[in-house]
């Protein structure tokens, strides 16, 4: 038998430690010891945050976004319509019998009557050249619509992906802001104490600073909700995996608009959000087109050879070939082609009443974002150079002046106020970002490069 050795205490861990028994063979101890490491290698191990900088949040973003995927397989559907948008139709194979007596004493004998044919055809239809035009013309606009969504949903991506690093990157801050507190708070405590044991301060006063201490660790606690929050809205634009992403390396810069969106009102008409009207407007004039192109005849030409079976007395009797042209007839107009073309030429008044009122609304959204984004700037530099520096000079004055024997009243509402500043400043970066994304990504790429 083994003689076990008692166990002891580890301080810092806090856990207690069970020596192996003494005296064991060295190929025991290794056994057991691969044994531990192979069960510990089957537990998954903690999953260590992914940093992620500004720009490859952006790029992992329109690598992985779904939506992308869907609108270059609708691109990709509608260039495949567009190859085949004017070709002729398919053409028609025929085969049947002609002159066939079916009643009498000559019925269904295909050699009695000299009439009768076997008959086989091929018959291929020709639309007017208009309406091939009319037809690929539109097909072409669709590809042009299907690559203005594409642009879009990708402007979208992006917009969205830089919304959210730069949300997870104020929350940070804001954590790391509040976590820097926590030496002042912890000095301010011991100051207490150490006053209370001298006999020059009350318990009343330790009470409180612990208690200031204590709120700042909940206000740090609801700022790491806030982070983690801000990690899955950015999770939601990257690959499937189970870490969590952290913001990483300098934000762009949320004071000053890119180079293409220093006057967003100078480029309206070329705005990503318009992009998908001037498409659609394209598809309802190539609709119109196409009714107009209704009117144009379409014609057909068949080709039908027949053969006939030798006469009763054993005569060879000749073989016929038939050619046949049809030309269709749009006469009856009125109720058929003139109410497409009323119908079609009423949808393109629709469409480009749609596409005044979306750029007045583009307009106006415009004007607030850029609205928004100054008033945020300006709150900010103030928050930045003038209101968070003196809540910390007045903060540290009021723990000098209680260190050095003053009351404790104002270092509290001093730190209470510092911490609602620094709140304050992470939430006008958050909304300052929001109102910088919506006004960086106005244009589509390669226009737009923050």
């Amino acid at each position: 038998m083994y003689s076990l050795s008692p166990p002891r205490f580890q301080r810092g861990s806090g856990r207690w430690l069970r020596p192996l028994p003494a005296g064991m063979p060295p190929a025991r101890l290794f056994l057991i010891s691969l044994g531990c490491a192979l069960l510990l290698a089957g537990f998954p191990a903690a999953s260590t945050p992914i940093p992620l900088s500004f720009t490859q949040a952006l790029r992992l973003a329109e690598q992985n976004a779904p939506l992308l995927t869907a609108r270059q397989a609708r691109l990709e559907a509608a260039r495949e319509d567009a190859g085949r948008a004017a070709a002729l139709p398919d053409p028609r194979l025929t085969v049947g019998l002609s002159n066939w007596p079916v009643t009498g004493p000559d019925a269904f004998d295909l050699r009695a009557d000299e009439m009768t044919t076997q008959e086989i055809g091929l018959m291929q239809e020709f639309p007017a050249r208009a309406k091939r035009r009319a037809r690929q013309a539109l097909a072409d606009a669709g590809v042009a619509q299907a690559q203005a969504m594409s642009l879009v949903e990708r402007n979208t991506v992006r917009q969205a992906a830089a919304t959210a690093w730069i949300e997870l990157w104020s929350a940070q801050q804001g954590r790391e802001a509040l976590t820097a507190l926590r030496e002042p708070a912890d000095a301010a405590a011991r100051t207490a104490r150490a006053r209370l044991a001298g006999g020059s301060g009350t318990a009343a006063d330790a009470l409180a600073a612990k208690s200031a201490a204590l709120l700042l660790e909940s206000r740090i606690d609801a700022a790491e909700a806030a982070v983690q929050a801000a990690q899955a809205g950015l999770s939601r634009w990257l690959p499937p995996q189970d870490a969590l992403p952290v913001a990483q390396g300098p934000a762009p810069e949320l004071m000053e608009l890119p180079a293409g969106e220093a006057d967003p009102m100078a480029a309206i008409a070329r705005h990503a959000a318009l992009l998908p009207w001037t498409s659609q407007q394209a598809v309802a004039e190539a609709q119109l087109d196409a009714a107009l192109a209704g009117k144009r005849p379409d014609w057909s030409l068949g080709v039908t050879y027949g053969r006939r079976d030798r006469a009763p007395d054993g005569m060879p009797r000749s073989d016929m070939l038939m050619l046949e042209i049809s030309v269709g007839l749009p006469l009856f107009t009125r109720n058929r082609q003139d109410r497409d073309i009323a119908a079609r030429r009423a949808e393109l008044g629709a469409v480009a009443a749609e596409r005044e009122d979306a750029r007045r609304a583009q307009r106006e959204s415009v004007r607030r974002a850029l609205a928004t984004w100054q008033g945020l700037r300006r709150q900010l530099q103030r928050q930045q150079h003038d209101v968070l520096p003196l809540a910390r000079d007045r903060a540290r004055a009021a723990l000098a002046g209680y260190a050095g024997g003053g009351d404790l009243q104002p270092w509290l509402d001093a730190r209470r106020d510092e911490i609602e500043q620094h709140l304050e400043q992470a939430r006008l970066q958050g909304e300052l970002g929001r109102a910088w994304a919506a006004l960086a990504y106005l244009l589509p790429e390669p226009e737009n490069t923050p």
